[in-house]
C-alpha cells in the first residue's frame, strides 16, 4: 500500500542512559532522525524530579534541533510503578505518576504516552489483578482524554507481567477499558517471545494499533538490528502491505550498548536502509 519512510524510524534514549540527554539529541541529528520516543527516566527526564517549566525547557532543546517527540515512555518496569498492585498505596502512587507523565507529554507536545498494565502476584488470582489494572487504566484513559493524549498499551514479556503479554490479552484489555483514548501497540521482541505474527496485530487491532517498537532479538534481548535473528524483511513487508504510517522506535535495552550507544543506531540504520525510502 505504501513504502515505509525513513522518517518513520524513531530514535530512543534508553541505551543512552550513561550520556547526557543533549548527547542523545545531538546524535539523533547526526543520524538524520526527525522524531524521537523519549524514555522518561533519570537522569534524562524523570517526572517526579522536574517541574513543567523544566520539561518545557527540555522541549525547547528538542525543538531547537528540529526533532519531534512522538511518544513519551515513562519508566515503569524498573521503578516501583504498578497499576495492578494489590497494595492501594502503590496503585494510587502509580496512577499519579502516570497522570504526571500525561502532563509531561502534553508539555512535550507528544500525543502518545506508553503504558503497561502492571502485574499481579504470581500466587494470587489473575482475575483480581486484571480488575485492578483495568480500573487504573480506565481512570488514566479519562485523564488522558481530557488532555488530548492517547495511551499506547504495550504487552510485556511473561517474565515482566502476568496480565497483558500477547495479542489476545491486549485485545481483551482494550475491550474491557472501553475508551478511544487507549490503543494498542506492539514490541517485536515481546511479540516474538510469544511466537506471534505481526500481521495478526494489524488484522485484529486495525486503526487501534498506534505504535511499534521495531527491535531485533534472539528472540528476547531488545537488540540492534543485525545482532539478533528476527525476520526484519518479513516485518517490513507486512508494515508496507498494511500501510503503517506511525513511528518505528529503536528501543535497545541491552546493556551491551551503554558504552557506545551510537553504534547500535548506526548498525540498525544500515540494516533498515534497504527497506525505507
Amino acid at each position: 500500500m505504501g513504502a515505509i519512510k525513513r522518517s518513520q524510524i524513531t530514535g530512543m534514549n534508553f541505551h543512552y542512559l550513561h550520556y547526557p540527554l543533549t548527547y542523545f539529541l545531538d546524535s539523533m541529528v547526526r543520524f538524520h532522525m526527525e522524531q524521537i520516543e523519549l524514555w522518561g527516566a533519570a537522569p534524562h527526564l524523570y517526572v517526579e524530579d522536574l517541574s513543567l517549566t523544566e520539561i518545557k525547557n527540555i522541549r525547547r532543546e528538542i525543538e531547537s534541533r528540529g526533532l519531534k517527540v512522538v511518544c513519551f515512555t515513562p519508566e515503569q518496569c524498573m521503578y516501583p510503578i504498578n497499576l495492578a498492585a494489590k497494595e492501594q498505596a502503590i496503585r494510587e502512587r502509580s496512577r499519579r505518576y502516570f497522570e504526571k507523565s500525561i502532563e509531561a507529554s502534553a508539555e512535550l507536545q507528544s500525543e502518545l504516552v506508553l503504558v503497561t498494565a502492571g502485574w499481579g502476584y504470581r500466587n494470587e488470582s489473575r482475575e483480581e489483578a486484571w480488575k485492578r489494572a483495568c480500573d487504573s487504566l480506565q481512570q488514566l484513559a479519562e485523564y488522558a482524554s481530557q488532555r488530548g493524549i492517547t495511551l499506547a498499551l504495550e504487552p510485556l514479556q511473561p517474565v515482566e507481567s502476568n496480565l497483558v503479554c500477547n495479542l489476545t490479552d491486549l485485545a481483551e484489555m482494550l475491550r474491557a477499558i472501553g475508551s478511544p483514548a487507549v490503543k494498542g501497540m506492539v514490541d517485536t521482541v515481546a511479540m516474538a517471545v510469544e511466537g506471534e505474527d505481526l500481521n495478526r496485530y494489524f488484522e485484529r487491532l486495525g486503526e487501534n494499533l498506534a505504535h511499534i517498537h521495531l527491535v531485533d532479538g534472539k528472540p528476547g534481548g531488545h537488540l540492534a538490528w543485525g545482532d539478533g535473528n528476527l525476520p526484519l524483511a518479513s516485518y517490513m513487508d507486512i508494515l508496507e502491505r498494511c500501510g503503517y504510517t506511525g513511528a518505528l522506535s529503536l528501543e535497545f535495552t541491552s546493556s551491551q550498548y551503554l558504552m557506545e550507544p551510537d553504534k547500535a543506531v548506526e548498525a540498525s540504520l544500515r540494516q533498515l536502509g534497504a527497506f525505507v525510502v
